[in-house]
């Protein structure tokens, strides 16, 4: 395993999952969502996994020290965490492979951002604990719409 801080550089805001089981949830995020861990310390089992593209996330153990309430599954329930790539069908192929069901999609969507339109193709997956991750890649932007 790879001992190195990110190599997109120290993102300035990187969300901390609890998760249940620490070796499972580095599976999915690694094999299923293509993340490379950049450091671990697996004595307090923590890795801090990343993608290619920027995205970095911290998963540790749940030993109760963060938890400000009871945590129920699924555990990302309010949040959703969106994850932009530059090869989704490889993800979806991935996903597939590992027999892991779509929560959501696959689809494609335009939104309004200001004086056009942006589009992206979506997948929405859940993770071992339930966090809801939305997996999009950019397919580019055109003017409005009337």
């Amino acid at each position: 395993m790879a001992e190195r801080p990110p190599q997109t550089g120290w993102a300035p805001m990187v969300p901390e999952l609890l998760v249940e089981d620490f070796e499972q949830s580095l599976v999915f995020w690694r094999d299923a969502l293509g993340f490379r861990v950049a450091y671990a310390r697996p004595e307090q089992h923590f890795a801090y996994p990343e993608r290619p593209e920027g995205a970095q996330v911290m998963l540790c153990q749940r030993a109760g020290n963060w938890e400000t309430g009871p945590l129920e599954r699924p555990f990302g329930r309010g949040v959703m965490f969106q994850v932009y790539v530059a090869d989704l069908a490889s993800i979806e192929a991935r996903l597939a492979d590992q027999g892991t069901p779509l929560h959501h999609g696959p689809r494609e969507v335009w939104r309004r951002t200001g004086d056009r339109e942006s589009g992206q193709r979506e997948i929405f997956v859940l993770d071992p604990d339930g966090y809801l991750i939305m997996m999009a890649q950019r397919i580019g932007e055109r003017p409005l719409s009337d």
